[in-house]
């Protein structure tokens, strides 16, 4: 594993803060193998991660 030196600049960054909305219950998945390979029953829920790597 690399050291990039953040252990010596944890201090630097602020405190996060989340937010969290209301889910509703609206809609699942029918195919539930489907909804096992996505990760969730819920179509509102499935939010790939498309951001990239901090390096």
């Amino acid at each position: 594993m690399q050291d990039h030196g953040y252990d010596n600049q944890i201090d630097k960054f602020p405190v996060a803060m989340a937010y969290v909305p209301w889910q509703r219950f609206e809609k699942m998945y029918d195919d539930l193998e489907k909804a096992y390979c996505i990760g969730t029953v819920f179509p509102e829920l499935n939010k790939p991660f498309t951001g990239r790597r901090c390096v």
